[in-house]
Parts: C-alpha cells; structure tokens; sequence
C-alpha cells in the first residue's frame, strides 16, 4: 500500500505588520500527538465479513489511519487531509447500503435498547471455534453502552443501548445506518475489560500524555533568546524564526497510561486528544461553534505552557440499591485546562487553580459542544464510547459481577485467543506550529492528554442512587429467552 505523508501545516495569517519586530509574532506549538493504533483495520476487514479475528485485525505493515490522523509503521503521527467533517452524501450512502444489506435483517433493525449479554457472546465465540463474525465485532450494532445489569436467575451479564445496522464510513469506519455515529467495537471493549479483569486490581488511571520533553523546552527558550528582536515584515524572517522553533522543541513525546499502546483503544485516546488541540490552537476549524483558545489567548511570558486534559464527567453513574444495574447518563466526558510554568531548565511546574482565561474558555466550550462535535467526527464519539466501557468494566469488577456470574472471561481475556494488541506503538511525532500576529511574542508548547479514573465514577460520593424505580424498572421489563447461541436480543 502506497504511503501518503501528510505533514500539517504552518498557519501564518496575512496581516499587515504596526510594529517592525518579532515580538509581534504571537506563536501556538502544539506537541503534536502521535497515535498508537490499530484503529480502523476495518479497511482490509470491509470485504471479509464473517472473518476470524486472528486474521482480521491489522498488523501494523502499512499506514493505518482515524479520521483525521494517520499513523505510519514506524509509529510516527501524520495528519491526515481527508478529515471526516460533513461528508456523509447521498451518494456516499446509496454505494454503502449494498454493504449494509449484506447483514442479517434482525440487526439492521434500529433499535433504543439492544442488550448483549457478555458470557454468552464468549461462549457463541468459543462454540464457533474462536470465529468472530461482523455481529460479534460490532457487538450487534451499539453505539452506545447505556446500561450494565446484571440477572442472578440466568447468571448474565448484560450491557444494553441504542443500536441499528451499520456500513463502512470514513476511513473504514463502521458507522450507524441512520445516526451515522460509530458503532462500539468487541476490541474496545476487550481492551476495558482486560483492565478490569477478574481477579486483577485493575488500573488506576487509563489515558495518554502528549509532551515536550524538558530538553526540547530548554532549547527553545534559549532560540528564542538567540534569534532577539528581527523584522517581522520579512517572510524569510518570519519562516526562518518558525522553522527554529519547531526544530529546538524537537520530536514529541506520548505515554499511554493503563492500558497496552499497541491498541486500537489506546489510538482513539490519542487521536482525540490531537484533534482537539488542533481546534484549540486554530490550526484546524471545528465542524461546529466552538470558542478557540487562540481566539481568546493573549500575548504573555514565553514559559507559558497550556496544557488540556480529556476527563470523564465523573457524576454520570445511576444505580439500582442492590447494584445489579446502571445507567450511564449524560456527556460522560468533559475537556479542563490545567496552566503550568516552564522553568529554565525545561521542567514543568504544575500551577494549580491557576487556569489562563483564554484556555479556560476553550475547554468549556468544547465540552458544551461535545455532543454535537462527536456527532461530527468519529473520534470524539469512540473516545466517548471508551470511557463508557472502562466504567463499565470498573462495575463489574467492583460488584464482583464475574465471580457472581460464573465468568473467568478465558477467551476474551487470553491476547493469544484473542488477539488486539495487534498496531505498531507510536515512537515520536514533530511539533506543529500555529501563528498569529497580535502583541508581544507569545510561545505555547501544548501539552495534556486523556485522564480516566474509572473506578472513580463508581465512589460512592460520585454515583446517584436511582429516583421512582428508573434503572430497575427497565430492568424487570428484560426477559431473558434465547435460543442456544444467541448472545443479542431487543
């Protein structure tokens, strides 16, 4: 397969200059975030349905790409033009549908509430010697994981939500055939159920660290003091000073948190987190209202470093008063701002409570607009859809649903049955530098990332105890009467 190398670009607004020196020269670097991943081998796997998942997963020989980012065998992070935003035609989706009627009737079938019932999908798998058909892999059509019950007569444990047929979208993509939002994956949810396995303590932070490293800010604020005062109005000045930039902070560096780098989950984190930050900093447009940081920043200190952090919205959890239910509600994720100083020698002093107003901005209003955003681009929605099964697979650990249930989980659990650490690991990604003129000099090396703390959604200060029977009345309405194998039921 023939690579593209897609570099981002640098921004430099044409303005007209009041001031004939750099210190007009307001400059944003973000650390640009490489993406770990296997995410979206559903472009080799779109012509092999009903394949096993040995053979279907990707295996890190060629680029591999998410809406938005690409990621080359070597583990380096290339943006990718061919963003996702508004491209969802009519002509797009009369070819899909062809795909789309190869499934079977019952699961094209749209649907609020689809339940899947976990032991039982393990043991339709193990029946059908280890063969993961497309239903299996895209757990029936949910898009969502709304609710987790558990039901001590038949012993299942069973995740329910809205589901609907699906089609290959954007980049390989599978996609709801109406919504158009990503379905959840078998291999996402491996991955947050490995992390909270039976048996295992399971992690305490989930997530990823996009950063400069303290030798790359070193060396720019030493460029900075060596290049002085120049004449803005000369393009080579203004490209040479960049160009210096992006060299003294040097490649980038990430560190993925709880789970195995070298996951399509691990990747969605990733790549989220960089497509935010290129909102943030203006160096790509948001598909929807969003108030930018760059919008709003105004010219300070050169040891300025902001830093934006992917959470959980930690208060999104309703349970029944014996457990044996949940509901997730609401965003289920929020974006917060945490400001630091750069000293001297290149490390970061965090400042805590100390939040700049332009970044503080940015990171309300992209949480307001993440409903709306992740209905725009594919990665915010699987970044979504992520969280949700890490707290997911938090309760059924803490409520020692497993052991309840029978489940050792032997072969979702096993990497060698099952294989999904199956993507080349990200290595290093070079920053990219967006610009505007406005004020003195003004430099931003980005950093933040994605931090989930699943088992703190489930604290006791945190979780809401259900009002007029509302988890446990949609759970006595589930009657469990199935035929031998099946694993889904509306």
């Amino acid at each position: 397969m023939r690579q593209n190398r897609l570099y981002y670009p640098i921004v430099v607004p044409n303005m007209n200059f009041k001031e004939n020196t750099m210190r007009t020269l307001t400059i944003f670097l973000i650390g640009t975030l490489f993406a770990c991943t296997s995410l979206f081998a559903q472009n080799n796997n779109n012509n092999n349905r009903n394949s096993n998942s040995n053979s279907s997963n990707n295996s890190g020989d060629y680029s591999t790409t998410y809406s938005g980012v690409m990621l080359t065998p070597k583990g380096v992070l290339l943006r990718n033009t061919s963003l996702d935003y508004g491209r969802v035609t009519q002509q797009y989706l009369t070819a899909s549908q062809r795909s789309y009627n190869t499934l079977p009737k019952d699961v094209q079938k749209k649907t609020a509430l689809r339940y899947v019932s976990l032991n039982r999908l393990e043991k339709a798998i193990v029946d059908g010697s280890g063969v993961i058909t497309e239903e299996m892999k895209y757990l029936a059509g949910l898009q969502r994981i709304q609710y987790v019950f558990y039901f001590p007569e038949t012993k299942d444990i069973v995740i329910a939500g809205p589901a609907e047929g699906w089609f290959p979208g954007f980049e390989g993509t599978m996609m709801g055939a109406t919504s158009h939002r990503p379905v959840c994956e078998l291999q996402d949810l491996t991955v947050a159920l490995r992390t909270y396995a039976p048996g295992k303590e399971g992690a305490s932070v989930v997530g990823c660290s996009i950063d400069p490293t303290a030798e790359g800010n070193a060396r720019l604020q030493e460029f900075q003091k060596q290049f002085g005062q120049q004449d803005a109005r000369r393009p080579r000045v203004r490209a040479t000073f960049v160009n210096g930039l992006r060299q003294a902070l040097g490649m980038q560096t990430v560190r993925v948190d709880g789970i195995s780098a070298n996951t399509h989950a691990a990747g969605v984190m990733v790549a989220a987190d960089y497509r935010m930050k290129c909102i943030g900093i203006g160096v790509e447009q948001a598909p929807v209202n969003i108030e930018t940081f760059i919008a709003n920043a105004k010219p300070g200190g050169s040891n300025a470093l902001y830093r934006w952090y992917f959470v959980p919205d930690y208060q999104s959890v309703i349970t029944t008063s014996d457990k044996t239910g949940i509901e997730l509600v609401g965003n289920g994720i929020k974006l917060v701002a945490e400001d630091e100083v750069v000293a001297a020698t290149g490390e970061r002093i965090v400042q805590k409570g100390k939040v700049d107003k332009a970044s503080r901005a940015f990171s309300q209003s992209f949480t307001s607009q993440y409903p709306k955003l992740a209905e725009k681009s594919l990665v915010f929605a699987q970044l979504r859809n992520f969280v949700d099964m890490l707290v997911c697979a938090a309760h059924i650990q803490k409520e020692d649903l497993y052991e309840k249930g029978g489940w050792s989980m032997e072969f979702l659990g096993s990497e060698e049955k099952y294989p999904v650490q199956t993507a080349a690991a990200p290595t290093a990604v070079e920053p990219v530098v967006g610009s505007a003129f406005r004020g003195n000099v003004f430099m931003a090396p980005i950093g933040g990332g994605v931090e989930i703390e699943p088992k703190l959604a489930l604290d006791a200060k945190n979780i809401k105890n259900e009002e007029n029977g509302r988890v446990s009345n949609v759970r006595n309405n589930v009657k469990i009467e199935l035929k031998e194998n099946q694993w889904w039921w509306d």
